[in-house]
């Protein structure tokens, strides 16, 4: 492989990555692979797949290290511990234990940008301490603020490590040259960390998959693949099931609303650190309107959603600014009517009313999420003007074209001058790690 005019060596570390398909995997992939194809050669730095199993792929099992090329990509993988159930500790072991594997790396041909993705926190660590030794740029890219979820996410442990975490974020942005996040509701809290506005950009996410067919012959097949009848109203949660979905408050709504008719079914769709512990309560509690199906590839993924009556994003009350949930891009290409149980004064309730596709209800109130249900069951001319509103809005604002241009320039403020530039006199190479 050969650079392109212009092009640039470009280091990635997150610890997400494809094969995930799921969370912030697409969006790191997506950018690196954009970024191969325009011209930089590109490596990434990441684990193991593990998300949102949150176990390791059996193709990656027991392999310390792995170096693979993907679409033009140098994939650079180290092993970490995975904790299938998390904790404090056990979150530091697995941030931690990254760092360890990922430190030690060597061979690689100085790059000319650093871009250190975070979540996981082990992004930014390693980003700073690379680019040290490498004697280069770096910069970050917030998908998730650690220090606000320690603290709001409801892991045990969380709020104990919630300033030291706050610490190391604040170590790592202080020399990054540019700092960026996918949404500007995280700007106040990294001006807050001490990040000068004149280093602060927003690189959104964007829509990774692809429109579905959203006819009536195509929801009638996918309702009868899935089991789903006709008569049933669907509500359907997507993605990680993990401490911030706080989902039992979901198996309570379900729970009520087991004896309307029409019936009400939740289905919840993906994977995650709870997803046992979910459908053990669920069986406990003899619920037969609430159904679990495995992840799905990125084209029967975005069908089953858009088969679905309602789409559902649910948070813990005490998330406010620590994440905007990746699903809410999918959602609404999916084009279905959205209810968002959280905090009304969160970032995720301010995008679903930028989106103008759904209903925002009081997190941890079952009773006022099964309220939202029966409305957009009775007033259907409510649930079509949301559900319309959801792909007008993904082709406004949610455009991989938009993205990959902040991020161009992201990448370009970081690195500084193009190699091409006569004070560039390193040589272009693809060195073995």
């Amino acid at each position: 492989m050969t650079a392109g005019d212009g092009g640039r060596r470009v280091l990635i570390i997150g610890i997400n990555y494809a094969p995930e398909h799921s969370g912030i995997a697409p969006y790191t992939t997506g950018l690196a692979e954009h970024l191969a194809a325009r011209g930089d050669m590109v490596t990434v730095l990441t684990g193991m797949p593990h998300y949102p199993a949150w176990r390791v792929d059996a193709v990656y099992a027991r392999r310390i290290a792995a170096d693979e090329m993907r679409n033009d990509v140098r994939v650079l993988r180290r092993a970490t511990y995975v904790p299938n159930r998390q904790s404090a500790a056990r979150r530091a072991a697995y941030e931690g234990g990254f760092v360890l594997t990922a430190l030690p790396l060597r061979g690689l041909a100085p790059p000319d940008a650093i871009l250190g993705i975070v979540p996981a926190l082990n992004g930014a660590v390693l980003a700073r301490l690379l680019a040290a030794r490498y004697r280069t740029r770096y910069g970050l890219l917030f998908q998730d603020l650690m220090g606000q979820a320690a603290a709001q996410s409801g892991i045990p442990g969380g709020g104990r490590v919630a300033r030291a975490t706050r610490i190391v974020e604040r170590w790592a942005a202080s020399r990054a040259r540019a700092v960026a996040a996918v949404g500007p509701a995280f700007l106040p809290y990294l001006r807050g960390i001490g990040v000068p506005q004149s280093r602060l950009s927003v690189v959104p996410n964007w829509t990774h998959v692809r429109a579905p067919d959203r006819s009536l012959e195509a929801r009638a097949a996918s309702r009868a693949r899935l089991g789903w009848t006709a008569d049933e109203t669907i509500v359907l949660h997507a993605g990680n099931m993990g401490n911030k979905q706080h989902l039992d408050q979901v198996l309570v709504a379900a729970a009520l609303a087991c004896d309307i008719v029409p019936p009400v079914r939740v289905v919840l769709l993906g994977d995650g650190s709870r997803r046992v512990d979910l459908e053990s309560a669920a069986r406990a509690a003899g619920l037969a309107n609430v159904s679990f199906l495995q992840p799905e590839p990125d084209e029967m993924y975005v069908q089953t959603l858009a088969a679905a009556d309602i789409l559902l994003v649910t948070e813990r009350a005490s998330v406010i600014d620590m994440a905007l949930p990746s699903k809410l891009t999918s959602y609404a290409v999916a084009g279905r009517p959205v209810i968002a149980a959280v905090n009304p004064g969160g970032a995720t309730a301010a995008e679903v009313a930028r989106a103008a596709n759904g209903l925002v209800v009081a997190a941890e109130d079952p009773g006022a999420l099964l309220s939202a249900i029966e409305r957009l069951r009775a007033d259907t001319a409510l649930a079509d003007r949301l559900a319309a509103a959801g792909p007008a809005y993904a082709a406004s604002a949610l455009g991989a074209a938009d993205a990959f241009a902040r991020a161009e320039t992201l990448i370009t403020t970081i690195a500084g001058p193009l190699r091409n530039d006569p004070r560039h006199t390193r040589r272009w190479r693809h060195e073995p790690g």
